[in-house]
């Protein structure tokens, strides 16, 4: 599978701090690729630079063969972008804005755009001022992917939407991805993500702590809950701990990158029993891996 985004050693620095701190991810044609992070992890720094709205200060970033910032005029006719807090023309209607926003596009774009607002039940004469939070967000949704884009950028993209309308916008990402469109998204609602993503990148201060497929990340980060009579595990030689805990004598470990030798030697031992293993959730290694970050070093 080619990569539509690669980015190279990136890093960005603006007064008092470092937002990307050599940068480096491939993100593959046809994924629906999720950045997750704290806040100020460097996430808003990557999507601007990907969107071609600020450079790198070094290294490079690609998007479909054509540098992101040299090459932003050209890239723009295939990029679809929705901000956290899109703002728009508040004077204009909703039908006003996509056609505004056509002069821009290439033929079809409007009609495109027409059709959408329909599938969102967003009145076109409704002046884009009254609407409600998830209205003005569909507009976005609409205006982005009106473009037919080979690339979706989207932050935050279900912040505001209703239920129904959040379940049927993840449907729609997914037929997307399946249509060879790349999908990167930037979301805090981590159970919406994994139930679309196909791989994750953890972020955490401009640096990327792991990244993988979401198939390869149940082996990577696992659970183990036994029983111990009178001793201590062995915990270091299982894999890299994230968390232990022990509750009248069962003990639970977060693992990242078990040793699976040393897993089966530990779970024959004599003095372990009740012993069980599980893969974690998004949520459980996000909570995980941050929680590592932010506590005592």
């Amino acid at each position: 599978m080619n990569d539509a985004i690669e980015i190279r050693k990136v890093s960005k620095t603006y007064p008092g701090k470092r937002a990307l701190d050599r940068l480096s991810l491939n993100i593959p044609s046809g994924a629906i690729f999720a950045l997750l992070g704290d806040n100020g992890a460097g996430k808003s720094t990557t999507i601007r630079i990907l969107n071609g709205l600020t450079p790198p200060d070094s290294g490079t970033a690609t998007i479909l063969g054509h540098d992101a910032w040299a090459d932003a005029s050209l890239l723009r006719r295939h990029i679809g972008y929705v901000p956290e807090r899109p703002k728009y023309y508040d004077w204009m209607r909703v039908s006003e804005i996509g056609w505004f926003t056509s002069g821009f596009q290439e033929s079809g774009y409007y009609d495109r755009y027409l059709e959408l607002i329909d599938q969102f039940l967003l009145d076109p004469r409704a002046k884009l001022s009254i609407l409600s939070k998830g209205q003005y967000a569909k507009v976005g949704l609409a205006l982005a992917l009106a473009i037919e884009p080979k690339v979706l950028i989207l932050d935050e993209p279900t912040s505001g939407l209703d239920l129904l309308v959040r379940r049927e916008f993840l449907a729609s990402m997914v037929r997307l991805a399946g249509e060879g469109r790349t999908i990167v998204i930037c979301s805090h609602q981590v159970a919406e993500v994994e139930k679309i993503a196909s791989h994750v990148a953890f972020l955490h201060a401009g640096k990327v702590l792991m990244t993988c497929t979401m198939d390869d990340l149940r082996d990577l980060m696992i659970r183990v809950r036994f029983r111990a009579d009178g001793v201590r595990p062995p915990s270091q030689r299982l894999g890299t701990v994230l968390h232990e805990q022990t509750v009248g004598g069962r003990w639970q470990l977060i693992l990242r990158e078990p040793d699976r030798a040393a897993l089966d030697e530990f779970r024959r031992a004599p003095a372990i029993s009740d012993y069980e293993e599980a893969p974690l959730n998004l949520e459980e290694v996000y909570c995980a891996l941050f929680a590592r970050k932010e506590g005592p070093a």
